[in-house]
């Protein structure tokens, strides 16, 4: 192969698919190109950094129209809860409340604040609500020409963001002519079908005409896909280690207490055990009976202080309750014009608008009532609940406390809006031999969410409840015409909390070459960047007053500068060795500035050898939700204690043996950036024509990562975190200061593998086959600084799962009007969570390894008719359901099965068809 043909493919990452390689000049003058990673534009012969190349054309032959499809294809990618449905109804601290359906980019599983993402190499807006990274929904898929992905840290090229790599969206810029494409997806369980329509027109040559106009639309619609309408999702399988935790069921459940029917505790004929729940159905072996309860599995998970404390309880498969796949609409516009003002000159202006609507569905709430909340069940109301027949100490005479699945109350249900836009006029050009660039931008995101079923005033509905008119025990779950019109005039219907970011931005690059070196030219790039950036986050009512509201704090609009300057050159050492050195500035106005250099290498001793390599630093600078969100007040249940106090006060109660504790939770002012040191080593051969194969070894090392902790995590670790207890001159606790920390850091490792192949056989036929994928050898961190690294790969986690191995390939062949298009994502397995975290006793049929997960599709592709190409094709050919995993619902969303790694639609049937009018 010719020296010139391998450079070429080098600067794809030496994998990239078989469109890209046909977008790359074979005839006529030689064109400068931007690769991402880089501001020098150059011929595109370089390899020093990993970057990967995704076209339209494979996105559109696979069938991928949404951005949670997309990352799922990126072997680089985390395994998180960063889309719509692995992130709803995910408990714990670190769990994103505000994201509203959002979809985001997490590289190496860093998070999706380390991951920048760009569109047309400049930055987006991030999302409204959350405003910690770019809603990958707000992108218009339609337009995409292709898309860039730099596997390495870049602060020294972008600035913040860049540590676990970048993600450069590259929509068409200079389309002409007209063209509608139409595509449907259609799943054969039925549930969670996926529809999509665009047009794109243009109209003027750049080159003889002077001017180029484009514009582009698309709408996008996914139904409903609910865990009820897939088998594998059974939260009810104790032979396997999975049970519900839960005793708030539709039918409910009888708590004790002082002063209730129960009293503190009831006990059975010849049993010394103290209960403290019932269920006449429990008793009669009939929990089954109504529709996803069971009896609870007190072998699964008892408790170590009161192991039987739920036998007589029936139990509820909420997580069978789950959307899995949330219903949603995205619209999304592109309008572009350039204008050639000279040989070398050009200017455009571009505009980018979408519109996503995501339907947030969570399970009805879980109501405990209390004595003391004035909502127990009456003396004498219609459907007091005797259980006298059961447990001989019932008091008939008292009221009834219970635990209940407020069914009646209806879903919790979200409309989660996000409106973003970015304008931007931009100038490019040549003087002298040297390219610049330069842009003025406004661009924003600006998130609702409205409430629209499922939320009521808790004191008001807890008067509807108190008064006996609910029945909590209906076997079929119908209530009165007069309970459910008392239950309505309770909830809350309308707006409830918004969210907005903007971002001002002015940058500039020029870049060029300086002089001759003995092995070359140097060349060199110098720019700035100029931002503001903005967010506000309000409640439009009240959370407090409102049941289970998923409201923060109020943030009233801040503001930040941030000034960078850079520059970056590529020096020629031999003719074989090349450097790449950058160097960055930022300057935050509320954090203060930061320095990241960057080197690089590419050596080429051979035509079919290169070896590349990097390292460099990075930082990630704290957000406004982390460094502004107000506090809130709450307050830790009964059984946690002082461990520090109580260390210096033994026997006293009031350290050992407390009430209750206050704590506060929201924003740290005092929060510094997280920190990185990475780099990458590789090598890239070609040993014969048609054949190329690339890996490179990575690390990154973090500091100061960016937590949020919850008050109990905290108090668990007081001797760590000393300045989070807050303490009264006694010495007792004021509060404990919970929320957002600089915490340990991480260190993650691993292989990127890519493989290429093209050729020919038989009479007109082509082969081509890539494959991309992700080695994780190790990724350690600590909760909290000052505690020993622990290894997460391959293990059981339940923000992020890292896992070993993940691969995207793909297998085409074509002849004449025809393509065929085989492809494969395939996940490694892990350890399983163990049930109720060790505490329980595992089944004999429990399995502490879940199993790996691979899918493949298949696509045919006809252009024979005029101006019309088909696809017809098969997501999941062999519908693989997900793999099983008793996992704990309340941690990770999904009953048996986990959504941050697997597909449940099942197979599907896509068709898709292009027509271009002219």
């Amino acid at each position: 192969m010719k020296l010139k043909k391998l450079a070429q493919l080098i600067a794809l990452m030496g994998a990239v698919s078989p469109a890209v390689a046909q977008n790359v000049q074979t005839s006529g003058p030689i064109q400068r190109v931007e690769i991402t990673g880089s501001s020098i534009k150059r011929v595109a012969k370089e390899g020093a950094l990993p970057v990967q190349v995704i076209s339209a054309d494979t996105l559109q032959k696979q069938g991928i129209t949404s951005a949670e499809q997309l990352m799922a294809t990126i072997s680089a990618n985390g395994t998180g809860a960063d889309n719509p449905t692995s992130g709803n109804n995910v408990f714990g601290a670190d769990a994103d409340r505000v994201s509203g359906g959002a979809s985001f980019a997490s590289f190496r599983g860093l998070g999706p604040n380390s991951t920048l993402v760009l569109i047309n190499g400049r930055r987006a807006p991030t999302h409204g609500k959350s405003g910690k990274a770019v809603d990958l929904n707000s992108i218009p898929m339609a337009a995409i020409s292709r898309i860039e992905i730099l596997k390495d840290g870049a602060s020294a090229i972008y600035g913040t963001d860049a540590i676990g790599g970048v993600m450069n969206i590259i929509l068409r810029t200079d389309y002409q002519g007209a063209e509608a494409s139409a595509y449907t997806n259609i799943t054969e369980a039925g549930g969670g079908n996926i529809h999509r329509g665009s047009l794109i027109v243009g109209t003027g040559d750049l080159e003889t005409d002077g001017f180029n106009v484009m514009a582009t639309a698309s709408f996008t619609k996914n139904e409903k896909l609910e865990s009820r309408q897939r088998d594998f999702a059974n939260g009810f399988q104790p032979s396997r280690g999975l049970s519900p935790d839960t005793t708030g069921t539709p039918y409910a459940n009888q708590l004790t207490g002082a002063g209730t029917a129960l009293g503190t505790g009831f006990k059975m004929p010849n049993d010394p055990t103290t209960y403290l729940q019932a269920n006449p159905l429990s008793f009669q072996g009939k929990c089954d009976t109504v529709e996803g309860m069971s009896q609870y599995q007190t072998a699964l998970w008892k408790d170590v202080t009161s192991p039987l404390r739920t036998r007589y309880s029936c139990a509820y498969d909420y997580g069978a309750d789950y959307v899995m796949q949330s219903p949603s609409e995205q619209a999304n516009l592109l309008l572009r014009g350039t204008y050639k003002l000279a040989a070398d000159h050009r200017m455009f202006v571009e505009a980018i608008g979408s519109r996503s609507e995501v339907i947030s569905i969570l399970t009805p709430a879980q109501i405990s009532t209390s004595l003391a909340n004035g909502n127990a069940y009456p003396v004498g109301g219609p459907y007091y609940q005797d259980l006298s027949a059961f447990i001989p100490t019932y008091n008939r005479n008292l009221p009834i406390i219970y635990k209940w699945r407020a069914n009646a109350l209806g879903n919790r249900t979200q409309d989660n809006t996000t409106e973003s836009g970015r304008l931007l006029v931009g100038f490019e050009g040549v003087i002298r031999d040297w390219d610049y660039k330069l842009g003025l931008s406004k661009a924003q995101s600006t998130s609702h969410m409205d409430l629209l079923d499922g939320y009521a005033y808790t004191a008001d509905f807890y008067k509807v409840l108190g008064s006996g008119i609910v029945n909590p025990w209906s076997l079929d779950g119908k209530q009165t015409q007069a309970a459910i019109d008392a239950i309505e005039k309770t909830k809350y219907r309308g707006a409830f909390q918004t969210g907005k970011t903007t971002m001002t931005q002015i940058d500039g690059t020029v870049s060029g070459e300086l002089f001759d070196l003995p092995a070359g030219k140097l060349a060199m790039a110098a720019g700035f960047d100029f931002r503001r950036e903005t967010y506000l986050y309000s409640q439009d009512v009240a959370a407090e007053p409102i049941l289970l509201a998923p409201g923060n704090a109020n943030l009233p609009k801040a503001s930040r500068d941030v000034k960078a300057f850079f520059a970056e050159f590529i020096v020629p050492v031999t003719k074989d060795l090349e450097l790449q050195l950058a160097v960055r500035r930022d300057d935050y106005s509320v954090i203060g500035a930061t320095t990241n250099p960057k080197v690089a290498f590419r050596y080429q001793p051979a035509n079919w050898l290169l070896f590349r390599g990097s390292a460099n630093k990075g930082f990630l600078a704290p957000s406004f939700v982390q460094l502004y969100t107000g506090s809130l007040d709450g307050e830790l249940s009964n059984g946690v204690i002082d461990s520090v106090g109580c260390a210096r006060h033994p026997g006293d109660i009031r350290f050992c043996a407390p009430e209750r504790f206050d704590f506060k939770s929201g924003g740290n002012p005092n929060l510094v950036p997280e920190t990185s040191k990475q780099g990458t080593l590789g090598l890239v051969i070609e040993p014969f024509k048609g054949f190329s194969a690339s890996i490179d070894w990575w690390a990154v090392n973090m500091k100061n990562r960016i937590l949020n902790r919850s008050a109990t995590v905290v108090l668990q670790n007081a001797a760590l975190l000393p300045g989070n207890i807050i303490r009264n001159p006694d010495d007792t606790i004021n509060y404990v200061q919970a929320g957002w920390i600089n915490a340990a850091g991480a260190k993650t490792r691993g292989i990127d593998v890519g493989l290429r192949g093209d050729g020919k056989f038989g009479d007109g036929f082509k082969w081509s086959a890539t494959l991309d994928g992700t080695w994780t050898d190790s990724f350690k961190f600590a909760e909290i600084e000052g505690q020993p690294y622990k290894e997460y790969v391959g293990m059981f986690f339940t923000r992020d799962l890292y896992l070993r191995w993940k691969h995207a390939a793909t297998f085409s062949v074509s002849r004449g009007d025809w393509n065929v298009l085989v492809s494969n994502n395939f996940a490694s397995g892990y350890k399983d969570q163990v049930p109720n975290a060790g505490k329980g006793t595992p089944p004999p049929g429990f399995n502490p390894d879940v199993s790996s997960y691979t899918r493949f599709g298949l696509a045919a592709t006809y252009t024979g008719f005029k101006n019309t190409t088909l696809t017809l094709g098969v997501q999941n050919l062999f519908d693989r359901d997900p793999p099983f995993t008793a996992h704990n619902v309340d941690e990770v969303v999904g009953a048996a099965w986990d959504p941050r790694v697997a597909d449940p639609r099942g197979r599907a049937f896509t068709f898709n068809v292009k027509y271009k009018f002219f």
